[in-house]
């Protein structure tokens, strides 16, 4: 997610320069033309230009709108999950009780129930971010970004925990599991009764739809048709502009026709990259910076001194 206000004109470059060449160059042709060849007209009425050109902006503003609402979603989303993930850690550490000769060991039970809860974030975050299929051995050190991988989920699990979340078809869903089953196994210790039983599970089903919606995002894209047609007719718009304006504009129908075709192309790209908002890219939502945050504050509730540090903006950027 951009967090200043100015993006580089070399990342926008990147992105729409081989449309804008496309765009250039066909309006040098369509003048170098106009200028040799004078029996050729090569003029089309601007009318018909003007009335696609207002139609492909109200498709646009309705593409971008929906972009930014599947957004603006994943953002709320994953606004409750660092809601509930704080009331998670507060529910395990104070709704449990035991005798004395067991406190110590509800103690390490309760640490292990919020680290897997961590665990459990940073598992979410990678599901929703890769594609990539999962290795059959299993090291201690997993090669690649630990940020960006499920390697993250290692400090929080025991090595068999580890094991059966790389095992898993759904890991944040099989962590989900494991702590459904340790709330039985407290309830049938005497560590919780009914009530508050019924308090924490039901903090797991919070936990389970805010998975289940994040999934729905990235399952379920914006019908393709919008993303196709806007860019075909995008193209359409860019290659017909120089045809309408070159007998009266001359050569400023060349960089005119540029501008306009890169404001048209700018307002696709855009609605292009916010309508999938977990494919950890720049204009995303910053799952990262939001599991880290998550991290720090269970690491702070279990009274832990050295906190993992809050992630910066890597060139303007927070991911």
């Amino acid at each position: 997610m951009f967090v200043r206000r100015n993006i580089p004109w070399t990342w926008i470059f990147y992105y729409a320069w081989p449309s804008m060449l496309y765009f250039f160059l066909l309006s040098v042709v369509v003048y170098v033309l106009r200028r040799a060849i004078d029996a050729w007209d090569l003029e089309i009425p601007f009318q018909p230009v003007t009335i696609m050109a207002t139609a492909l902006a109200i498709f646009l503003g309705f593409k971008n709108n929906e972009a930014y609402g599947r957004w603006w979603e994943g953002r709320i989303i994953w606004g409750l999950a660092v809601n509930y993930s704080r009331a998670w850690g507060r529910q395990v550490l104070t709704l449990f009780a035991a005798p004395e000769d067991e406190r110590d060991e509800l103690a390490a039970f309760q640490r292990r129930l919020v680290r897997r809860h961590m665990a459990f974030i940073h598992a979410l975050r990678v599901y929703l971010r890769t594609t990539q299929s999962f290795p059959q051995e299993i090291t201690d050190d997993e090669p690649g970004d630990k940020r960006n991988s499920y390697g993250a989920c290692r400090p929080h699990l025991d090595a068999e925990e580890y094991r059966r979340l790389w095992q898993a078809d759904n890991p944040p869903d099989s962590l989900l599991r494991l702590q459904g089953k340790d709330l039985h196994v407290a309830r049938e210790r005497g560590w919780l009764s009914d009530y508050t039983m019924v308090h924490l599970d039901q903090t797991l089903v919070e936990l389970n739809h805010v998975q289940g919606r994040s999934e729905r995002i990235k399952k379920t894209p914006l019908p393709r048709p919008y993303s196709y047609f806007t860019r075909v007719i995008v193209h359409v718009q860019g290659t017909l502009l120089p045809f309408a304006f070159v007998a009266a504009l001359g050569w400023t129908m060349i960089p005119l026709s540029c501008i306009v075709s890169f404001v048209f192309l700018s307002l696709d790209l855009i609605g292009s990259r916010t309508e999938d908002p977990f494919e950890n890219r720049v204009d995303d939502v910053p799952l990262t910076a939001l599991s880290y945050t998550i991290e720090r504050n269970l690491e702070e509730a279990l009274g832990e001194k050295e906190l993992p540090p809050a992630l910066e903006p890597e060139h303007g950027v927070l991911y």
